[in-house]
């Protein structure tokens, strides 16, 4: 099992360098790691909104648990007879959600509906955005393509039974939406990983929570309540390795696929739709929507002139400005749209701090009071 693109292609680089001992693959996994916006991953929303419980899963607990699946499924892939590129698998798991807006999928369709377009805002394609551009104060990360491929295509929302690599090395900056297969049986791999690592954890969640009960679980779930993740990781993982190399493509068999769709409908329907999460979703969203207005009413006061935000009266507007003062060339170069501007710094933030800056444009300073001197 192995794609039929060229190795030269698929490590190919936006500008070329000479690549050092740990090969291209492992060089991309520093590059992200060590990326502010990999770094804020531990604020972000998976599911559940800012929570108290330190063992809730976040957006960068997430992202590890997809690497090491995916990267288990390549050994086990392998010792079948396959020849995957583990480091390859691990590094796209790290970097697939590296996009993501604050507040999750809220913040995603948020964002989507300011700029105003069907699919205008959405996480795979803003992910391209930031390692080819945003990140590194504008100059992005050059990563190789076969990453670049994995992190725009992986779309964790469709579930297929089997999943194989297109076969043409198309621009990626061209995707615009979630139709594009990866070009890769490694990013395939992730894409499936992505459901493996996300279902049943956020069942565990929902439980910690007190969203659901085990009274709510699905029969076949209901004996596993106190490991529902780490069993469900292991049947299906076990599964895929088993199936794929059987297929010759990332595949799950029917029982696999029968109890990954039950799982799908279930999360969907009772968990990711209860009254608790909708309740946060319309608070989430009208946070990003008054830090929508708020900046971008900043930007059309100011454009780029980086002196009046660093003179301004609120630590935001400040902060907005030095985002400013650092991407000010690569936005006047590309004529970026001021929404489009807007959009992306919010779109980097944490959850916590899209709450601190909240927090700043809703509360007046206090009045200081400073004693006369006699």
């Amino acid at each position: 099992m192995e794609t039929n693109i060229s190795k030269d292609i698929l490590r190919g680089r936006i500008t070329e360098r000479e690549e050092d001992l740990r090969g291209a693959y492992l060089r991309d996994q520093t590059a992200i790691v060590h990326s502010m916006a990999f770094r804020r991953l531990k604020h972000k929303t998976q599911v559940f909104f800012d929570p108290d419980n330190d063992h809730v899963c976040t957006r960068i607990e997430h992202v590890m648990h997809v690497a090491t699946i995916a990267a288990t499924i390549c050994k086990g892939i392998n010792r079948n007879g396959g020849n995957l590129n583990e480091e390859l698998a691990t590094v796209i798991g790290l970097g697939h959600d590296i996009g993501h807006a604050p507040f999750g999928h809220a913040g995603e369709s948020t964002l989507n509906e300011l700029l105003g377009n069907p699919d205008e805002f959405i996480h795979e394609v803003n992910g391209l955005r930031v390692v080819d551009y945003l990140a590194n104060d504008g100059n992005g990360l050059n990563l190789t393509y076969a990453v670049r491929d994995g992190i725009v295509c992986h779309n964790g929302e469709e579930f297929e039974q089997q999943i194989e690599p297109r076969d043409d090395a198309i621009d990626l900056r061209s995707i615009k939406n979630r139709s594009q297969y990866p070009i890769s049986y490694e990013a395939c791999i992730v894409r499936m990983s992505d459901k493996i690592a996300y279902l049943g954890r956020d069942i565990e969640d929902a439980l910690t929570a007190s969203i659901i009960g085990i009274k709510d679980l699905p029969k076949l779930l209901k004996e596993k309540a106190d490991i529902i993740n780490s069993h469900l990781i292991n049947e299906l993982v076990v599964d895929v390795v088993n199936t794929s190399s059987i297929k010759g493509k990332i595949a799950l068999s029917d029982k696999a696929y029968e109890l990954i769709t039950a799982m799908r409908n279930f999360n969907y329907d009772v968990i990711y739709k209860s009254a608790v999460l909708k309740e946060y979703m319309v608070y989430c969203t009208k946070i990003i929507k008054m830090l929508f207005e708020y900046i971008l009413e900043l930007y059309n006061k100011n454009g780029t002139e980086i002196d009046r935000y660093l003179k301004g009266s609120s630590i935001l507007e400040i902060r907005f400005g030095k985002y400013m003062e650092k991407m000010k060339d690569a936005y006047i170069n590309a004529g970026t749209a001021p929404n489009l501007i807007v959009a992306d710094y919010i779109s980097g933030m944490t959850d916590k701090y899209a709450l601190e800056c909240m927090k700043q444009i809703t509360i007046p300073k206090p009045i200081s009071f400073v004693p006369h001197l006699p």
